[in-house]
């Protein structure tokens, strides 16, 4: 609703509602905190983006649409998946709208159109999910903050893999930035050998012949990275095509909330890496899961909604730290050295601006209540930073 119209019709109920939220109204009179959320629920990554869409509404509903205190206005725009349409959009928050930061796209495609207008007006780019490895070497910015790097979520995998002895493997992936960094940080800390190595197109549904190629290769597992649509079809036809006795390792977000209930019990048993579980238990954890289940039907969250939770969780410490948003040094700075109970635990900035924290080891069973999900296995990784932090010369 139009604050001034609230201001018109109601001003003892909005001053009484703002005070109860402890917010000043000399605080309200200020300049609004503007934020540009650059949303996937339609186009090929309509799935994670509606996750993460989630994410960011229960993190806005908890802070009463605040960041530090401070009101906020939240700019949700649905670009489809299209990097090119997120460039239009990201220019039209920075001219238009006047943005103080900035966060969605769910591609690294995406992220890396975005981004060189974002940091050429010095807009905090906080990433919900995408982390190119363009942003953690040679082309990192004070103004980009990653969740994770592509790269380690697929170490991690990669490690996982040593672990269970697969001697070979095959590794696929779409073909676009994100999908060869995922599958190159799998090659990095896999210590057996790459059968075959596929690139599928985005956004593709059907995998007669990948699966055919894999059949054919008879490896020992199968490490996948295909989001969203891409990874409910490719497992869905895997197991029809009679490989199910061929393990499967992803990384998380190929087997995700996202994914696992719209693939059924043909998940099961699917060994996953992340920075994130739904289970990990830490007390800022147990309250957003929690929160997540009660507002949206009982479902669990996935890594997208809970990335997008912390992003948002990220700026209102950043804004109450560096006192508003108008000095971007200082809110930089503020952003640098994160001052909340982030809902993966504890976690510091390399000096490319993705963290260095601990990957797990996640399974897909089924709860006490039958439904499918993820559960926590183990630690995989300790403190893992990425492989490309040397390249950055910040």
């Amino acid at each position: 609703m139009n604050t001034s119209v609230w201001l018109g019709f109601a001003p003892r109920r909005l001053t009484v509602a703002l005070l109860a939220a402890g917010v000043s109204m000399s605080a309200w009179a200020e300049d609004p905190v503007k934020v540009g959320i650059a949303l996937d629920i339609s186009g090929p990554f309509a799935a994670s983006g509606a996750e993460a869409r989630d994410g960011f509404d229960l993190a806005i509903e908890k802070l009463g649409s605040t960041l530090g205190g401070k009101p906020a206005e939240f700019i949700k725009t649905d670009y489809a998946g299209s990097p090119e349409q997120a460039t239009q959009l990201v220019n039209r928050y920075l001219q238009r709208e006047k943005i103080d930061m900035f966060t969605g796209p769910i591609p690294s495609n995406a992220a890396l159109a975005v981004a060189p207008a974002l940091f050429r007006a010095k807009v905090p780019f906080l990433s919900s999910n995408p982390g190119p490895s363009q942003f953690a070497g040679e082309r990192c910015s004070p103004y980009f903050f990653g969740q994770y790097q592509n790269d380690t979520y697929d170490e991690a995998g990669g490690k996982l893999a040593n672990e269970k002895g697969y001697a070979n493997v095959v590794i696929i992936a779409p073909n676009y930035p994100a999908g060869k960094d995922h599958l190159n940080g799998f090659k990095r800390l896999y210590e057996g050998e790459i059968r075959d190595e596929i690139y599928t197109k985005v956004g593709q549904i059907d995998y007669a012949a990948e699966i055919a190629q894999i059949r054919s290769q008879k490896p020992d597992a199968v490490f996948f990275f295909l989001p969203g649509t891409m990874g409910i079809n490719f497992v869905k036809q895997y197991v029809a095509g009679g490989l199910q006795d061929i393990p499967m390792i992803a990384p998380g977000f190929s087997a995700d909330q996202d994914i696992i209930p719209a693939v059924g019990d043909a998940m099961l048993g699917v060994q996953n890496t992340a920075h994130w579980a739904h289970d990990l238990p830490l007390p800022a954890n147990t309250e957003f899961v929690t929160a997540f289940r009660e507002k949206y039907d009982g479902r669990y969250p996935s890594v997208y909604a809970a990335m997008a939770y912390d992003t948002i969780m990220a700026m209102d410490a950043a804004v109450r730290d560096a006192g508003g948003a108008q000095d971007k040094d200082a809110l930089v700075k503020a952003l640098e050295t994160p001052s909340y109970a982030s809902v993966r635990g504890d976690f510091t900035y390399g000096k490319n601006h993705y963290p260095i924290q601990n990957y797990y080891v996640r399974v897909v069973e089924k709860d006490s209540d039958g439904n499918l999900t993820n559960k926590l296995v183990g630690t995989v990784l300790e403190q893992h930073q990425d492989a490309y932090v040397a390249e950055c010369k910040m």
